[in-house]
């Protein structure tokens, strides 16, 4: 069993303390480009708390860089992305005129999913103590934890007593049975280590780990859309992920290997022109709706290997939406078809979020209001001060929410850090053991 809990490693962030100040470090590790933000966060004033946002995170050191030997989020060349991931710290570094040892670190690939579990535990008739919390906490995750597979985030979703669902927290209140439903995400352990190679290769120390879909929706949602019940899609390059939130609390994940990439490569292998002209036309004039003018507005395109003098060839700028359309239904039915299998559509109510860099693409709400049957709006990351124009769009969600994690993240169970550091490949996993918090 304990060389199982040691592969179940955990992010382990330490929440901020309210009332001070801190620089926190967050690396965007993506499959088209790679972000360094450090942000000093500063307690904001008493009452001026949104909730469970306790600081106000000012950026003083802004890093980007295109990303590689990055696939669908997995490293697929250790070289190539320890050299991209040190030239965007450095770039962060210089601007911020500090050294940053560790970093809060999003997890994307690796097939990441959500569990829901539930454990009850019998009270006979006395108040609930912190006991009785650990109890239903280690008997969940006894049944969580799987070698392959390691967990990102264990939240707590509710308690319920006795029978009676939706209370917060259940410390003082008397009665037989105590359960909990905790919401599990997890992604394959190797994907992480990987990933935690990389960093060590830049001498750099995991502080935290966050699934990005969780850090999109923590930057883009409001809080009245997290309590009504909401679902937050974040269009990346190499990948597609969904976040469920219901009562403020996250209660699903979900990726899908489709990105904004494989429209890059649908054009590319559609007109036979290069990626890098491929990108350019997708960007320019990329839609999945149809338009008025499409049919007579004329494109010009280069075919690959066509030599310097030759005239470029034209196409209707309907045709690009007829390569696009397909493969954005295609994502948003895969979505729609793992949520209802799951029961999600219900929980996430009448509304989806739509954020990433992918979905700046014009027409996108529409389609996907219709394929989906659900209100939709395009989110942009809120609430981060300081950040350059280029990085306010939609594409850096999951940057600015791995900001606002470090505050709430003291709802999630952790084990204690452990005081001996180890360094090398142990380092993070060797700190495991129970990832149950102590700190109730």
């Amino acid at each position: 069993m304990s060389s199982m809990m040691t592969d179940a490693m955990t992010a382990r962030l330490k929440p901020l303390q309210p009332g001070r100040t801190s620089l926190v470090s967050v690396l965007d590790i993506g499959s088209t480009k790679i972000c360094c933000v450090i942000a000093r966060l500063t307690p904001r004033p008493e009452g001026k708390a949104l909730k469970g946002r306790t600081h106000v995170a000012e950026v003083i050191g802004f890093g980007y860089g295109a990303s590689a030997g990055v696939k669908s989020g997995v490293i697929s060349d250790i070289d190539k992305a320890e050299q991209a991931v040190r030239t965007v710290v450095g770039m962060a570094e210089r601007a911020a005129g500090v050294t940053v040892q560790s970093v809060v670190v999003n997890v994307t690939a690796g097939r990441l999913g959500s569990e829901t579990f539930s454990a009850t535990v019998n009270l006979g008739g006395q108040e609930v103590e912190r006991s009785d919390i650990q109890r239903v906490l280690r008997s969940v995750n006894e049944r969580s934890v799987r070698p392959e597979r390691s967990i990102i985030h264990a939240l707590p979703i509710g308690y319920a007593l006795d029978g009676q669902k939706g209370i917060r927290d259940p410390r003082g209140m008397v009665g037989e049975k105590l359960s909990v439903d905790v919401s599990v995400v997890s992604a394959e352990t190797l994907a992480m280590r990987n990933i935690e190679l990389v960093l060590n290769r830049c001498h750099l120390q995991i502080e935290g780990l966050t699934a990005t879909p969780y850090a999109s929706g923590l930057a883009t949602l409001v809080d009245d859309e997290s309590q009504l019940g909401v679902a937050c899609i974040d269009f990346g390059g190499a990948t597609t992920t969904v976040s469920v939130f219901a009562e403020g609390q996250l209660v699903y994940t979900d990726a899908i290997a489709i990105g904004g990439h494989h429209l890059t490569l649908d054009i590319a292998r559609q007109l036979s022109v290069g990626i890098a002209d491929a990108e350019r036309i997708k960007t320019m004039y990329g839609s999945v709706l149809p338009g008025q003018m499409d049919e007579r507005d004329m494109i010009p395109i280069t075919p690959v290997g066509a030599s310097a003098h030759e005239a470029p060839g034209q196409i209707p700028r309907s045709h690009i939406t007829r390569i696009i359309r397909p493969r954005i239904e295609e994502v948003l039915e895969a979505i729609k078809d793992r949520m209802q299998a799951t029961g999600m559509m219900d929980v996430c109510g009448r509304r989806f979020v739509l954020t990433g860099g992918g979905s700046e693409l014009t027409g996108l709400p529409e389609v996907a209001r219709r394929v989906l049957a659900r209100n939709v709006r395009n989110g942009r990351p809120m609430g981060i001060s300081g950040l350059p124009e280029m990085a306010k769009g939609p594409g850096f969600a999951t940057v600015a929410g791995m900001l606002i994690y470090p505050q709430i993240c003291g709802q999630e169970y952790v084990e204690p850090r452990a005081t001996v550091k180890l360094t090398g490949t142990d380092g993070y996993f060797a700190r495991v053991g129970n990832w149950l918090k102590t700190a109730f």
